[in-house]
């Protein structure tokens, strides 16, 4: 990101912990406070992005919460290309609808780490559609007050397609819903997950119509990006003095489920072994009931962020299990025994950190 958040000077809520005690007379001295705090922290933060990024040893990066192509060229410019040699000459990036400014992005080297030649081919996105034209509107989208003719995609799915060593690949970069704050007497997961699953099947519909519903699994894509919900989580419990155990649930549904659904995509990250899926720590005080004196810290490691692989594409890289690149993590982020890395230098407890996220990295065949 490169724009500065100025609201907490009205909203107190919104004003970042490090400057809340102070005494600040006026808006303009607010205003340069702020930008002096994210200067400082955002340098760490994007220095310990770079090292993630070169520990990925990715050809194509599909990438979330981009603000825009000056921001990614600036920040290989001065941050990936000085601190690991790095250069992604090709990049995309198309704005969507995240007010915010949040997109997805994509930026790949003009050949692979064998030599092969990467070609971008055609760019498509898929911010403007809607819930009716991709046919995923229901009752329950409109009791949350969602209209058909309204935009499905939160951010976009952006439709890549790819020419490696001659041969074409499609990728569809995404970033779901969020999963906010509860509402209804529901969890936030399970209030918006009715917009995630809508999104799922958005996807799904844009590669059936693509490459025509009997042809699709045999063609070669990858769904790729954060979509914000999990099948499964790892709870945390209790503590460092006393040690902690780690016990894995198994969700009835999930948000990606339309993705995965009859084989349609293979998720890669399930070659791993289930306690070595997660790519982000979630922790938020305790349990949502609060007369309950037993209550515990909720704490969980889950996957939010998939590679999604046509069974095509899958098949042939059967024995392809992807890396996870976890040094980025805040030192609060809790690890099952025998997980645990080395951070990057500078690493704070919460911040600054590389992402709440993990990367996640493959390397594929395409035959």
């Amino acid at each position: 990101m490169a724009r500065f958040d100025f609201s907490g000077w009205r909203n107190a809520m919104r004003r970042d912990r490090s400057v809340g005690g102070r005494k600040i007379k006026s808006k303009k001295d607010y205003q340069l406070l702020e930008q002096a705090r994210v200067i400082a922290y955002e340098d760490d933060a994007r220095q310990m992005t770079a090292l993630a990024v070169a520990d990925c040893h990715a050809d194509i990066l599909c990438l979330q919460e981009v603000e825009d192509q000056e921001t990614l060229e600036n920040f290989e410019r001065n941050y990936l290309l000085p601190m690991t040699g790095l250069t992604y000459p090709q990049k995309i990036w198309i704005e969507g609808n995240d007010g915010r400014g949040i997109d997805v992005a994509v930026m790949a080297r003009d050949e692979t780490a064998n030599g092969e030649p990467i070609e971008i081919l055609a760019i498509k996105s898929h911010a403007e559609r809607t819930f009716g034209d991709l046919g995923v509107h229901n009752s329950r989208l409109e009791e949350m007050g969602f209209e058909a003719g309204e935009r499905l995609f939160r951010r976009d799915c952006l439709e890549v397609d790819l020419k490696i060593d001659g041969k074409r690949t499609t990728l569809f970069v995404s970033h779901f819903k969020s999963m906010g704050t509860g509402r209804d007497g529901l969890s936030g997961r399970e209030y918006t997950m009715p917009v995630r699953m809508a999104e799922a099947q958005g996807v799904r519909k844009i590669i059936e119509d693509k490459f025509a519903a009997h042809r699709t699994a045999k063609m070669r894509w990858l769904i790729c990006g954060d979509l914000n919900d999990y099948t499964e989580r790892l709870v945390v419990d209790g503590n460092k003095r006393a040690g902690y155990k780690f016990k894995l649930l198994r969700e009835g549904h999930s948000g990606v489920d339309p993705l995965l659904a009859d084989g349609f995509s293979h998720d890669l990250l399930k070659r791993r072994q289930e306690d070595d899926r997660w790519t982000l720590y979630f922790a938020a005080g305790r349990s949502r009931d609060t007369r309950d004196p037993e209550s515990r810290p909720v704490r969980h490691l889950v996957q939010l962020d998939y590679i999604l692989a046509s069974p095509a594409l899958a098949l042939a890289n059967d024995r392809a299990v992807p890396h996870i690149v976890r040094q980025g993590q805040p030192h609060r982020t809790v690890f099952p025994q025998g997980q645990d890395v080395d951070r990057y230098p500078r690493t704070g407890w919460d911040r600054p950190k590389a992402s709440d996220h993990c990367p996640v990295a493959v390397t594929l065949k395409i035959v």
